[in-house]
């Protein structure tokens, strides 16, 4: 389902771009199974349901159009695509943009959480030649430097979640922006930024009029991952992500806070409740519900 909500100068829409299914001992790291099977449910290869969930921002004070994220595309062989599971039957990236009235060549601003290959793979698709071309031809690119070093230069066990195919082509561009912790957008949008999935991950921050709305992309995949210790495997650095979690759910707590979830399959939109000295999920909603 696709949903909206209106700030102004601000309207926000969800934007489905498929699903795909990651190993759940994988997304839980230390967390045994007996614990997160509580919440979320695996299929006959232990992989649970993920989402690809995009957010977009009208603008109707400067006329911009932002994408944070735009999930997978669909440049994947046969193999990788049966690994992970991805399906586009009920949602695609174009199919959602269109949908909530948009089209891509109307994205004015792509900014990327960061740059592995299910938070950027929708910036290109292959043409009827098998040529890569930008599905986003008038966008302006925003990643943070310290994450553009590193995804130009990964490590040996990073380095297979980012695609030349993505990467190269934003790179060519001439629409790539660099940019620092705290950045603030045109329309006074900004970004906090995290370290221990990897490096430079922004999570990028709607204020609505005494609200603020953050896109917490891969700090907190999906809403089971809210409790201090629930950290991913596939973080970098996870006793950075932990001290992250601490400082971030004790800022979020406040009331006027909600979380934008890009990979939970049940729930979009959430608030945060401190339980004893741990956190948890308070309301679980939707965009519409802010």
């Amino acid at each position: 389902m696709l949903t909206k909500t209106a700030h102004p100068p601000f309207t926000l829409y969800s934007v489905e771009t498929g699903r795909f299914k990651l190993d759940g001992g994988a997304m839980f790291g230390v967390v045994p199974k007996t614990l997160w099977s509580r919440h979320i449910e695996s299929d006959d290869k232990n992989r649970i349901n993920m989402a690809m969930r995009c957010l977009l921002i009208k603008s109707e004070a400067t006329g911009r159009t932002y994408l944070i994220d735009n999930g997978s595309g669909h440049k994947f062989d046969e193999k990788f695509s049966s690994i992970y599971g991805f399906d586009y039957a009920h949602s695609t990236l174009e199919g959602s943009l269109k949908q909530q009235g948009f089209d891509a060549a109307g994205i004015t601003d792509v900014i990327f959480s960061h740059l592995h290959f299910d938070h950027c793979g929708g910036t290109t698709r292959l043409n009827e030649e098998g040529n890569l071309e930008h599905v986003f031809p008038n966008a302006r690119y925003w990643v943070v430097e310290s994450h553009w070093e590193t995804a130009s230069r990964p490590n040996a066990r990073e380095k297979s979640s980012f695609f030349p195919e993505n990467l190269g082509p934003i790179s060519d561009s001439g629409r790539l922006n660099l940019i620092k912790p705290g950045h603030v957008y045109e329309d006074g949008l900004t970004n906090m930024v995290m370290n221990g999935h990897t490096i430079g991950q922004q999570l990028p921050v709607v204020h609505l009029n005494g609200k603020r709305l953050i896109f917490v992309a891969d700090l907190l995949p999906t809403h089971v991952h809210i409790p201090l210790p629930w950290i991913m495997g596939y973080d970098m650095y996870p006793a950075t992500t932990l001290e992250e979690k601490e400082e971030f759910l004790a800022g979020c707590i406040d009331g006027k806070t909600y979380l934008f979830f890009e990979h939970d399959a049940d729930c979009e939109v959430g608030t945060v409740e401190k339980d004893g000295k741990n956190y948890r999920i308070g309301k679980k909603l939707t965009l519409s519900d802010i």
